[in-house]
């Protein structure tokens, strides 16, 4: 018999979100025999940020993304704000 890999449950609160001018896409998912959810955010460059504690419910999830957005703003999820460059030798 061959192990499948588990359905991945997407929340009702996963989707494309706008603010001031900005557009990300927000991934509520979690496996379909666990209980814990996890939170991504995808920028318009494609990338991609994800929360490392998971949370009881998508509501929860969506709260902490919410939370972000309205203490740090969008420009939180831009490349600027989240890539750290590495030091290129001389």
């Amino acid at each position: 018999m061959v192990d499948r890999d588990p359905n991945i449950v997407i929340s009702g609160l996963s989707g494309d979100f706008t603010k001031d001018g900005v557009t990300v896409e927000v991934h509520i998912i979690r496996l379909e025999d666990g209980k814990d959810w996890t939170l991504e955010v995808v920028n318009s460059a494609g990338t991609s940020i994800v929360w490392d504690d998971p949370f009881e419910s998508d509501e929860q999830a969506y709260a902490e993304f919410y939370r972000t957005v309205a203490e740090e703003g969008m420009q939180v999820f831009s490349d600027e704000s989240n890539v750290i460059p590495f030091r290129r030798p001389h």
